[in-house]
């Protein structure tokens, strides 16, 4: 795993499939322990933001769905 300080980087820059494979990599990390209290903190810190990103690209997703839906039933 990269160092903490590299952890941090821009994030509104990533698709859903980045954040969400970054985000596997960090549970991984964590669920098998062995860093320092920390670099887990960090890691965790981390992981909620990724969690939020994907939230994010998943509820536009949903509004665009919706948003088609509700203009074909206009249509019908």
């Amino acid at each position: 795993m990269a160092e903490t300080s590299e952890l941090i980087y821009e994030t509104s820059e990533l698709s859903y499939e980045q954040a969400r494979e970054e985000l596997v990599r960090v549970v991984h990390t964590l669920e098998t322990g062995g860093a320092p209290l920390a670099e887990s903190m960090a890691l965790w810190e981390r992981g909620e933001h990724l969690a939020d990103v994907c939230q994010g690209w998943l509820d536009g997703a949903r509004e665009k769905i919706d948003l088609a839906r509700s203009k074909v039933d206009a249509e019908s």
